[in-house]
């Protein structure tokens, strides 16, 4: 999730657990302990660009770093609170709480998260948007309603657990939105006599009102969209896999990590002779068939008998805008 998401997750988890003895201390060490999984983004700057996303959401979520990580939060933390009566133990679990609810929340992400590292699989429920307002904007209330209070005030620790319970409530919210969303598609593929081999669901950008889906066939993708306000039936468009275009360098080590970053979801495309992997995970940008725009897009390019691999820069504001409104209209239904 974004982070002032993670930021109000770990202020409260951090409130509920030692709120009542440090106050809004807690909430403060809470908000930069939910920030640390994060930090992967600033040494992936020390990086090449591909490895930095490879890694991102990996080792540093891993339930593994927490348990390392969390002692020595907790020792620190114990020597700035013991005069509040904070023991190692009070502070240790405080630590891993914080850090692993970061890790849960990301885990019903697109992104998903290498929860289980060193294990390569990462778990993703793709249930929310990594920007949700009504995911975030409850939960700031509560917490800040909850500051107001002292930390012997019962209505302090009342607040908090509103906000977690809220927020919580709101996340196993969206799978069973999305659990009905996966019928629409499954009913109209069904009656569009299109067999698949994996389909995957996940809301557009800030709402779980519109979702989209990638549904993997034998030699490409069928993408569609759902409103729920849609009147018309779901169309799906047909996007090629053509694995042919790099068959001749499918065994070079930056194409098998792409092929590790998107997780299998992925199309070749060419343009001008230059050849685009395209990670299919994030959707599709422009669904022109004759210039289509991927979220993320790589170049593929040989330099010196290498073959390297350069994303495409991102849309510009004018552009994103321009993306936005498509989204409000095509929200309101079809």
């Amino acid at each position: 999730m974004d982070s002032l998401s993670q930021i109000v997750l770990g202020a409260a988890v951090g409130n509920e657990v030692l709120g009542k003895k440090i106050g809004n201390k807690a909430i403060l060490y809470g908000a930069i302990i939910g920030t640390i999984p994060d930090l992967d983004v600033l040494y992936g700057k020390f990086l090449d660009p591909l490895t930095a996303t490879d890694i991102h959401r990996g080792f540093s979520h891993s339930t593994l770093f927490f348990l390392f990580l969390s002692p020595i939060l907790g020792w620190i933390l114990q020597k700035v609170a013991h005069k509040k009566g904070v023991n190692f133990k009070e502070a240790t679990l405080f630590s891993f709480l914080i850090l692993q609810t970061h890790s849960l929340l990301d885990l019903f992400t697109t992104w998903g998260t290498q929860l289980l590292w060193p294990l390569e699989t990462r778990f993703s429920l793709q249930s929310i948007f990594v920007i949700d307002p009504l995911y975030t904007l409850p939960f700031l209330l509560f917490l800040i309603l909850s500051m107001k209070k002292s930390r012997l005030d019962q209505k302090r620790r009342f607040w908090n657990r509103t906000g977690l319970i809220v927020s919580t409530s709101y996340l196993f919210f969206t799978l069973l939105v999305q659990s009905i969303v996966l019928q629409k598609f499954e009913k109209q593929l069904d009656l569009n006599k299109i067999s698949y081999q994996e389909i995957v669901v996940k809301p557009s950008p800030f709402n779980i009102i519109l979702w989209t889906t990638n549904v993997k066939v034998e030699n490409g993708y069928y993408i569609g969209d759902y409103s729920f306000f849609d009147t018309k039936p779901i169309q799906f468009q047909f996007i090629p896999t053509q694995n042919e275009l790099i068959s001749n360098i499918e065994d070079a080590a930056v194409i098998e990590q792409l092929k590790r970053i998107s997780e299998g979801w992925y199309c070749i495309t060419q343009k001008e002779n230059q050849l685009f992997f395209n990670d299919l995970r994030f959707g599709v940008m422009n669904t022109d068939k004759n210039d289509m725009h991927f979220s993320f897009s790589y170049q593929i390019t040989k330099e010196n008998g290498e073959i390297k691999a350069t994303e495409l820069p991102n849309k510009n504001r004018a552009q994103a805008k321009k993306l936005l409104g498509k989204l409000w209209v095509r929200l309101q239904g079809n």
